[in-house]
């Protein structure tokens, strides 16, 4: 691995993380010893995967999370918002250095295939129809690609693995919600496609606090890099200048 990317990582990995208080170190050390938790590191074709940033995660405004779900059952509230600020910077970079970017969303309220949401939650996919607006401040513009998904995983049931690989990237960057269901499944499978995987720590939101943090200890000791989009920002511009 470059030993630039090398040693932003761990540099990283001194701050504080979202896990802080409730992972201790001793089971940290643990995950250390057994060898996980090692730097993947950025490749040279990038692509960011926004998931899910509609407004029926989020709200039309920013609201606290039990003011929020009386408009949108499904919205995550402030924290959305909070991740939607980051990820604006994220848009930014990639459109300015010509990267791909990637919208999986869901797109059930129509459909004959409603997958096991109908059945597990009945009426959680009956959302009105601004719900699944993007969000204005990160919305898609001409030449980003839309995939409609039907389960948690932006994968799964999608084109969307073709479209990477046709595309030639090597490495996925991770934004929208929620950490602990589609991004995380997102991020497994990615993983298992053999993609290098970079989830933005204030870029991801959730419901839940907790799930949120436990989710992105997991990721960052199992299956991707676990970087504050600000540092994000700096190894893309890096690697952009390498290239």
């Amino acid at each position: 691995m470059n030993k630039k990317i090398e040693k932003s990582v761990l540099e990283s990995v001194a701050r504080p993380r979202p896990w802080d208080g409730l992972m201790s170190k001793e089971e940290e050390e643990v995950f250390r010893r057994a060898g996980f938790g090692t730097p993947v590191g950025f490749g040279k074709k990038p692509a960011l995967l926004i998931i899910d940033v509609q407004y029926r995660t989020v709200g039309t405004e920013p609201r606290p999370v039990l003011e929020a779900i009386k408009e949108f059952p499904t919205s995550c509230g402030e924290a959305g918002w909070k991740a939607v600020a980051r990820i604006e910077k994220l848009v930014e970079v990639f459109r300015r250095l010509g990267y791909p970017i990637v919208y999986p969303h869901v797109a059930m309220k129509d459909s004959y295939d409603r997958g096991q949401f109908e059945d597990k939650v009945p009426g959680v996919m009956d959302i009105p129809p601004k719900g699944y607006e993007f969000v204005q401040e990160v919305a898609p513009r001409k030449g980003d690609i839309l995939i409609p998904k039907f389960h948690a995983s932006a994968f799964f049931g999608t084109s969307l693995a073709s479209y990477l690989i046709g595309r030639g990237v090597d490495s996925v960057v991770f934004a929208g919600c929620t950490t602990s269901g589609c991004v995380r499944s997102s991020v497994v499978d990615a993983c298992s496609y053999n993609f290098k995987c970079i989830v933005s720590e204030d870029g991801v939101y959730d419901r839940s606090p907790h799930s949120h943090a436990i989710s992105l200890f997991d990721m960052a000791y199992k299956y991707a890099d676990v970087l504050p989009v600000d540092e994000i920002v700096r190894e893309l511009e890096r690697l952009h200048a390498e290239n």
